[in-house]
């Protein structure tokens, strides 16, 4: 029985634990905190829960597959899943306010030529058609292929994007906000895509056009909602993990992969002591490990930001008709938009009774380093001009970007300001205190082009029987994209190295 030690317990990591197990591994995990989960956690307070990490989960089928493939419960037997609908509510800077239904291409084509004019929905809709083209030109070998220190990433550094070549877009790849303007010309659709890659702390004058995809994947997938939120996915995992016989080790931090003859043979944890492993899996940022260094190869733009929530304890019932997810646009410096996003689930299982509401709030903001200057006031987004660290525990810095984000929902309509009991502000600090992510942040999906500026470290190193999971590694960030690393992993262990993914 061969011995793996998985460092993290974070939802790739997990992930990979659970199938390696099934394989017949001996699988053990080391956690420095106290938890499961990794990032996607749970705050209670007064009877009220509040995901700290990803409220929303997109493309299910990676999470199905797992559960499929480790037990007999599938996972809608583990947890409760929702498809939201609508799938979201978008309030432009203008004033101007559309409710997108969820999977249904006619449906958001209708919504838009009302919201904004007609030609609007087809134009959308035009876009998306090319998202599709970029998803089916991607999805493999971004998606279910693993990423190995050896492979060839110069097809992935091409954008696959099928842009209309005219004007300055026959001279390069085109940036995302090059495509938004040029295709969708209305500035309220321009806005729409923007927000999908300012989500993730990308900015989208830099970001590849094949970002297109983000939004294609939302409207022909879904957005799902796991009743009681999403940490009742992390604990399904965990349970998962338990009953194939994964041990876990919490409180355990490591401090070093030991490596003899070219090859991992096992940790070392910050005690002192040593665990010996046929193979090892890394499940966090390996940079810390490290003295912080990275090299071009442990990833792109998509670690630059991290996360601010807003937990809003909220007296009075929900609203009847009040969306799940509602985007809000505001302007920014340089003709770009910031976006904050509201989640109101109307979960009774996240209020003490009915004459109560929680709301989070979130934005993408610069990531977290101790000493560095707070963003000037209005500047508190992530990407671009504001793309440098904040200090997020200097005093004030944290109630004022909350405020700002606050502000900006109650401007859009949404009333919640006037209904606080009472509120808790989260930043990147506090997820690099609990994760150990450097600064925080947060990393996107990786995206085909930029001469692959915007991938993630490699699931296979160049140390025989070290391997990489999670936001840190491909396919990058987004539950659903960790899940598939840890897909990856444990596919080219138990297969070799030169396994490309179930056909």
């Amino acid at each position: 029985m061969a011995r793996t030690v998985v460092i993290g317990a974070g939802m790739g990591a997990m992930a990979a634990a659970a199938r390696l197990a099934v394989a017949g591994h001996r699988v053990t995990v080391y956690e420095r905190a106290g938890t499961h989960g990794g990032a996607v956690r749970r705050l209670e307070r007064d009877g009220f829960g509040f995901d700290t990490g990803p409220g929303l989960l997109y493309l299910p089928a990676v999470w199905r597959d797992l559960f499929v493939k480790t037990g007999r419960e599938p996972l809608e037997e583990c947890v409760a899943l929702t498809e939201v609908d609508p799938a979201v509510r978008h309030v432009f800077a203008d004033g101007t306010s559309v409710r997108l239904p969820g999977g249904s291409r006619a449906g958001t084509v209708d919504a838009l030529d009302a919201a904004i004019g007609a030609g609007a929905g087809e134009r959308w809709s035009e876009l998306l058609g090319r998202g599709r083209r970029t998803w089916e030109a991607t999805r493999r070998p971004l998606l279910e292929e693993p990423l190995t220190a050896a492979g060839d990433r110069a097809p992935l550094g091409r954008d696959p994007y099928p842009a209309p070549r005219r004007g300055l877009l026959r001279r390069r790849a085109p940036f995302l906000s090059e495509v938004a303007r040029s295709e969708l010309r209305d500035p309220r659709l321009v806005a729409l895509l923007e927000s999908h890659a300012l989500a993730h702390g990308l900015d989208p004058r830099r970001t590849p056009a094949s970002a297109a995809v983000l939004p294609y994947l939302e409207q022909t997938f879904g957005t799902w909602y796991v009743g009681g939120g999403m940490r009742a996915l992390a604990d399904a995992v965990y349970e998962r993990c338990l009953a194939r016989g994964v041990e876990f080790r919490f409180g355990t931090a490591v401090s070093g992969i030991t490596v003899e003859g070219g090859r991992a043979t096992g940790v070392e944890l910050a005690d002192g002591r040593r665990a010996e492993a046929d193979a090892v899996v890394c499940g966090i940022d390996p940079r810390p490990m490290y003295g912080g260094r990275a090299s071009a190869a442990d990833g792109g733009p998509g670690y630059a930001a991290g996360r601010l929530t807003v937990l809003l304890a909220l007296r009075g019932a929900r609203p009847e008709g009040t969306v799940h997810r509602t985007v809000v646009h505001t302007g920014g410096p340089g003709g770009t938009t910031r976006t904050v996003t509201v989640l109101r689930p109307g979960d009774p299982a996240l209020v003490p009774d009915a004459e109560h509401e929680s709301a989070v709030l979130s934005v993408a903001v610069p990531p977290h380093r101790a000493g560095a200057a707070g963003p000037p006031a209005g500047r508190t987004g992530a990407g671009g001009e504001d793309g440098g660290a904040v200090d997020w525990t200097a005093p004030g810095a944290a109630e004022r970007a909350a405020d700002e984000a606050l502000a900006a929902a109650d401007a859009a309509g949404l009333g919640l300001g006037g209904r606080v009991l009472w509120r808790e502000v989260r930043t990147p600090a506090d997820t690099e205190r609990e994760t150990g992510a450097p600064g925080g942040a947060v990393p996107a999906p990786a995206l085909a082009g930029a001469d692959g500026a915007f991938l993630r470290a490699a699931n296979s190193t160049g140390t025989a029987g070290l391997y990489r999971v999670g936001g840190s590694a491909h396919p990058g960030g987004g539950l659903a994209h960790a899940g598939m690393s840890g897909a990856l992993a444990a596919g080219l262990i138990v297969e070799g190295d030169d396994w490309r993914g179930s056909r």
